[in-house]
């Protein structure tokens, strides 16, 4: 006879929680949730895996996202169709968020604060770009000079990182103002 005080035996939680994320959505929703969350591309067998369906029904799916552009294709290293998101609708999900936060008039002014700081930092070190700066030290690293205005590798990234905040915040912008002209009646 079993004790009753003994805890129920092990089950294995991911696999319960697969099988209900199974049966609580369909194989298009699995797929896509599956694809939004993945950084390289891969292909459709391996979206088939993780979204718990077989590699024909990830196909179609996959192939009803390329045309809703959610998502693009690239060829493999042997010629197979690898899926990952696209741009556009990673910058469309990066735009809508900022703007579910902040509100156009906050936008704007987080805009021109962003600006700002990308002038200070290409009249601090005397080009246009984060890329051009690298560039330059590694020139110098070569000649053996070195600049009296080094910037570390922080910095480098700041520089990078506001400007990718700058065009997301700008494409936010740019949404914001553009449904100001569409009739959602």
């Amino acid at each position: 006879m079993a004790d009753p005080t003994e805890p129920d035996p092990y089950e294995d939680v991911n696999q319960a929680v697969s099988e209900e994320w199974v049966a609580e959505t369909t194989p298009y929703e699995r797929i896509r949730e599956v694809i939004s969350r993945v950084y390289t591309a891969i292909d459709a067998k391996t979206v088939a895996d993780r979204a718990a369906t077989s590699p024909k029904t990830a196909r179609k799916h996959l192939a009803t996202l390329v045309d809703d552009g959610f998502i693009t294709t690239v060829t493999g290293p042997n010629g197979a169709t690898l899926y990952r998101r696209s741009a556009e609708s990673l910058v469309v999900e990066q735009a809508a968020d900022i703007l579910s936060q902040v509100s156009t008039e906050e936008l704007q002014e987080q805009i021109s604060e962003m600006r700002d700081q990308i002038a200070a930092f290409r009249q601090e070190y005397g080009v246009e770009s984060p890329a051009e700066l690298t560039v330059d030290r590694t020139n110098e690293l070569l000649t053996g000079s070195e600049r009296v205005d080094e910037p570390d590798e922080q910095t480098i990234r700041e520089w990078k990182t506001t400007r990718r905040n700058l065009a997301f915040a700008n494409a936010a912008l740019s949404i914001a103002n553009a449904k100001k002209f569409v009739d959602t009646d």
